[in-house]
């Protein structure tokens, strides 16, 4: 699953290369935001050669809305294996063989890059800074070992995503990444991350927003109270 806004430069090629790292009967489900660039158009066209599917919406509603709905669609479709990723080249599509083969011992599988022998390419210090301080803060709040919580590079068995009531979710952006994992290790399922190199973006522009990384400031917190609500 691949969320996109303004990807026109980076979605045919990451469409394909997904593909190809991927088994026989894998689909891609494109989730874009209308994007004025015209992604969705081109992702629409690759759907009549290869096996894409687009989930067009009617405008930039945020990401954790955009993979909600993808969620939804896919698991309707019986989909058994779900994977996410960016779609500008931050997360390696040769990986996706990675994580899937680690599904076979895990309930949902991150590609982290806060374990050995994963990283970050080309980013400045305060990005750095920000990423590495915003995952280890979200663990000493929730309290799990979970090194990259952060990340959105995933592959969730579909029991993991039934298991969670997806119209609670209330996060985005980084909080949202943090919730998804949470809620599946506080429902007992299994969790491993792999390494990966997380390389910064070559073609179009950034999503990242000071408003999106404060949002986990606040909200991871809230997470641990619901728990306890619930």
């Amino acid at each position: 699953m691949l969320p996109t806004f303004e990807e026109a430069g980076n979605i045919e090629p990451i469409v394909r290369q997904a593909l190809a790292n991927m088994p026989p009967g894998a689909r891609v489900l494109v989730v874009d935001d209308n994007s004025p660039d015209g992604t969705g158009k081109i992702a629409k066209r690759l759907g009549d050669e290869l096996p894409v599917e687009v989930l067009r919406r009617r405008g930039k509603d945020g990401l954790a809305s955009a993979y909600i709905a993808g969620f939804k669609q896919v698991l309707a479709q019986g989909a058994d294996l779900v994977l996410q990723m960016d779609a500008d080249f931050s997360h390696d599509p040769a990986d996706l063989r990675r994580l899937i083969e680690a599904s076979e011992r895990a309930d949902l599988v991150l590609g982290s890059r806060y374990v050995p022998e994963g990283g970050v390419r080309d980013w400045s210090l305060v990005r750095r800074v920000i990423s590495r301080g915003g995952s280890s803060y979200a663990r000493r709040v929730l309290g799990i070992e979970v090194r990259d919580l952060t990340g959105g590079f995933k592959c969730f068995h579909r029991e993991v995503l039934e298991s969670v009531d997806l119209d609670r979710i209330g996060s985005q952006g980084y909080a949202f990444q943090v919730e998804m994992t949470y809620r599946a290790l506080e429902r007992g399922f299994e969790v491993v991350e792999i390494p990966i190199v997380f390389r910064d973006r070559q073609v179009g522009k950034s999503k990242m927003s000071r408003a999106i990384a404060f949002e986990a400031v606040w909200r991871v917190p809230l997470l641990r109270r619901r728990r306890r609500a619930d």
